[in-house]
């Protein structure tokens, strides 16, 4: 089969992404609202600056917004995490970042797969944070044996599934048939199953040493546990969600409300009861309830440089240390008021932040520099200070684990934060997902070193043409 009759990993992706959200939405139709929501936020806030639309237009961004998705599952033993590469594989996705979730008291390791390229993200960007559980961290051996036996049991993709990955894997890619055909079966994997792998009496077990364990071993395969649009007014989803009757966590997780935002903020409705049955010993159904599944809504901004990130994570601890968020909300205000507080030491002009190195930046030319030659290759600062190149902040596409695990705990339950050993173990990771995962500082930087560049020879491409 010719090359050029396979359908591209950014389409793959796309209809994936696609009929995720369909699923999604006649699973938990409060999904649905969430949707209606964001986009009306969009909308006003896409109304009211004029000058932020224009500039998401001139970026190829202004697309992306409202539609733009991510999910997050979890998965149970390595095996499954190593096939999970390689179908996210096919889908032009690959595993980004490590993030330890065992320092905010939830047991597993995490990575986001995505697609890595500025074309690929700008055709498509979903992504999904996929944790392992740890198994290891569980201090119950018999607990931690026999759920190791359970997940041994269960095969979470289909034989189609893994047929067809296999067989893109050996051709290097997947006709129109065939890719319609892997999209409907790798979807059952992150189908909802009612009916749980484990009785009443495991189940209770399981939910007793942490929610999440219970999540992941009981059921038949890692049910999508939510997916996310992006929203550029979170504060304005947060107030405007009781009124379309949901009902949202306590706190945004991540900075502050900023002119300028940086990273990614979070916020989310809190996970619904949904009816499950457990099958008892004599082979009879149960029925009983599990919490898991929920609505998760995002506001991005400008990825951090290393030395942007260290002052991020520096405040954060800073007003952490002053106010640390309840669960319940108890103590909301104070803690915003203390997030607030310690930020503004933070840059909040995109000019401020660019001139302190905090934050990664996409370059471009002015109108003035479509019209303008020069003979030599100048500093970029100077190219902007003759305003011939303009710059716009590189959106951030990871994650950050702080706030994964508030939004973890926020939807697991007010009593789900146990204390467990920090032990990042990222080796440990990489061997079980059978590769290394990437380093987002690396891309962010090639993104902005390659926009820089493309500068250059515009403007200097005309004068060697003459």
């Amino acid at each position: 089969m010719k090359e050029n009759s396979f359908v591209s990993a950014d389409d793959i992706r796309s209809a994936f992404s696609a009929a995720m959200s369909v699923m999604y939405r006649e699973e938990v139709p409060a999904y649905g609202t969430l949707m209606e929501l964001v986009a009306k936020v969009n909308d006003d806030t896409l109304s009211a600056d004029p000058a932020l639309k224009q500039r998401l237009d001139a970026t190829d961004s202004l697309d992306r917004i409202s539609e733009e998705r991510h999910g997050a599952i979890r998965l149970g033993t390595p095996a499954e995490l190593s096939m999970m590469r390689r179908v996210y594989a096919v889908m032009g996705m690959y595993p980004v970042g490590y993030y330890d979730l065992s320092t905010a008291g939830v047991p597993v390791h995490s990575t986001a797969f995505r697609p890595v390229g500025d074309a690929a993200l700008k055709r498509n960007p979903f992504r999904v944070f996929t944790s392992l559980l740890r198994l290891d961290l569980i201090a119950d051996e018999s607990l931690r044996a026999e759920s190791a036996a359970i997940l041994a049991e269960r095969r979470i993709f289909t034989p189609v599934a893994v047929e067809l990955t296999e067989k893109a894997e050996r051709d290097g890619g997947l006709d129109k048939t065939d890719a319609e055909r892997f999209v409907s079966e790798v979807l059952e994997t992150f189908r909802w199953h009612d009916k749980a792998n484990v009785s009443a009496d495991m189940y209770k077990r399981l939910h007793d040493a942490h929610r999440l364990i219970a999540d992941v071993v009981s059921f038949k395969g890692p049910h999508i546990n939510h997916l996310t649009p992006r929203t550029l007014d979170i504060d304005q989803v947060q107030a405007l969600m009781p009124e379309y009757g949901i009902a949202p966590k306590a706190v945004v997780e991540g900075p502050p409300t900023r002119k300028c935002p940086i990273l990614l903020r979070q916020t989310s409705f809190k996970a619904l009861e949904e009816a499950v049955s457990y099958r008892d010993a004599d082979g009879e159904w149960k029925a009983g309830s599990h919490t898991a599944r929920f609505g998760e809504i995002e506001q991005r901004g400008i990825a951090l440089t290393p030395k942007g990130r260290a002052l991020y994570d520096e405040l954060l601890e800073a007003s952490r240390k002053i106010v640390r968020p309840a669960a319940d909300g108890s103590n909301a205000r104070e803690y915003e008021a203390a997030l607030a507080k310690a930020f503004e030491s933070f840059p909040d002009t995109w000019a401020g932040i660019r001139e302190a190195g905090l934050g990664y930046f996409s370059y471009s030319l002015t109108e003035k520099g479509l019209k303008t030659r020069i003979s030599d290759r100048r500093d970029v600062d100077a190219l902007i200070a003759d305003g011939l190149v303009q710059f716009d902040a590189i959106v951030y596409e990871d994650f950050l684990p702080v706030s994964a695990a508030g939004i973890f705990q926020s939807n697991l339950g007010d009593g789900a934060q146990q204390d467990f050993v920090a032990s990042p173990n990222q080796k440990r990771f990489e061997i079980d997902l059978g590769a290394t995962v990437l380093n987002e500082f690396d891309h962010y930087a090639g993104i902005e070193a390659a926009s820089i560049e493309s500068c250059l020879r515009a403007l200097t491409a005309a004068i060697a043409a003459e």
